[in-house]
């Protein structure tokens, strides 16, 4: 993918440090005071918090560092990125402030968009003055079989006609325009069904029903009605038939940068949880005393660092051309569980405090649920992982060997 790959930590492009430190200290001083306005009820209050926010990234030289130079991003190699997002994900606003937001619908616009969609939408939005929207979930299937989805897409007359509807679609109050994941080729067989097209959503039929809580918090999830809505055939995005293989190619990466930001976020409540336990005591002497909140520290610690390095494996695989796709459902099934649970032990260790927005351990707490059931549900990676290493051993197999899988990926020659 880019110059970094195969190489070892140490051996990163001269630099990276300073910028997640860079970015460490912007969160530290401006965000996280600012949170609570960020999530807060008065939306246009918000709003002007993110843009000021957004533009103060972008004099700084912190923004888009991670989009390819020739869409207007600063061109940073992969896995320097991949140590960025683990700071970016420190707060949920990161990903938008430092305009990491847009990179994987970026790339997917650039690759296989028509000419008329790349000039309409791409460098509005690596700027950050528009933002995309991506809709596969349906209310009414098991959307962990995406074999099951229901929207379609009849082309008549040069126009695609589209009828269905999402939900969890993020973002798509804002968006100009969303990526629908629709049945095209309804005579095809399992994923080969299916395509993406782009629609604006500002065409005639593009209905959004309702922002949907999730677990209390409206964290900007719609659900979406498709009534015949009409667009030219060129908003089809790649080929007939190639949606699940454009959406691998953007899954792949996106979820390396999601288990970093899950990792920020751990880090961030381990820091808390650490700092607690200094700053009280209990039946005569400091927290940092009790044994049973000292496994605390020591599971969260190994669970952190663990998941940490297992998502720096696959983004080595990744950066040197493997789909890795073993490892990226580890990672996800893994992340997942490790920030749910480091959260849960920094809320026990602040107690009544922690279930309270007074800490920001609730609404993370929160956000780490959800994470075991977006982009998959744990168990189908599960399932999936399991499948993948079982089938390596049938009929007597070479089976599945964790070191030569290291030592093949560390000693391959750069290309």
């Amino acid at each position: 993918m880019n110059d970094s790959r195969h190489k070892l930590p140490e051996d990163l492009h001269p630099g990276w440090q300073s910028v997640r430190a860079a970015i460490k200290q912007f969160l530290e001083e401006r965000v996280y005071p600012v949170e609570h306005i960020l999530h807060g009820t008065d939306r246009s209050n918000a709003n002007l918090t993110m843009a000021r926010l957004m533009e103060e990234a972008k004099q700084e030289g912190l923004w888009a560092l991670g989009h390819p130079q020739d869409i207007g991003g600063h061109g940073m190699p992969f896995m320097d990125y991949v140590y960025i997002n683990e700071v970016i994900g420190r707060s949920e606003h990161g990903w938008k402030i430092f305009g990491t937001l847009t990179l994987q619908d970026s790339i997917m616009l650039n690759n296989y968009a028509s000419e008329r969609w790349r000039q309409e939408f791409l460098q509005p939005m690596v700027n950050g003055d528009i933002f995309p929207s991506f809709a596969m979930t349906e209310p009414d299937i098991s959307s962990s079989d995406p074999t099951q989805l229901q929207t379609t897409a009849v082309l008549e007359d040069g126009h695609w006609i589209i009828n269905g509807r999402k939900w969890f679609t993020s973002g798509a109050d804002e968006a100009a325009y969303t990526t629908i994941m629709c049945r095209t080729e309804p005579e095809a067989p399992g994923h080969h069904a299916f395509s993406m097209i782009i629609v604006p959503t500002n065409v005639r039929g593009y209905n959004i029903i309702r922002e949907t809580p999730v677990l209390g918090i409206n964290g900007g999830h719609f659900e979406v009605e498709y009534d015949n809505i009409r667009v030219p055939e060129e908003n089809l995005l790649g080929g007939r038939g190639q949606g699940f293989v454009i959406a691998q190619k953007r899954l792949g990466p996106g979820r390396i940068f999601h288990c970093m930001r899950w990792l920020g976020q751990a880090q961030r409540a381990f820091d808390l949880m650490c700092e607690r336990l200094h700053a009280r005591r209990a039946f005569g002497s400091p927290l940092t005393d009790k044994q049973l909140l000292q496994k605390h520290v020591f599971d969260s610690a190994t669970e952190i660092q663990s998941c940490r390095l297992l998502t720096l494996d696959t983004a080595r695989r990744i950066d040197s051309g493997d789909d890795a796709r073993v490892e990226i459902g580890m990672i996800k099934v893994v992340g997942a569980q490790m920030v749910h649970n480091v959260v849960d032990r920094a809320i026990q260790v602040f107690g009544a405090a922690g279930l309270t927005d007074d800490t920001p351990l609730s609404r993370m707490y929160r956000l780490a649920r959800e994470a075991r059931i977006y982009d998959g549900p744990d168990e189908v990676h599960i399932q999936s992982v399991a499948r993948r290493m079982l089938k390596t051993y049938r009929d007597d197999g070479p089976g599945w060997d964790f070191g030569e899988r290291d030592a093949a990926l560390l000693h391959q020659p750069n290309r």
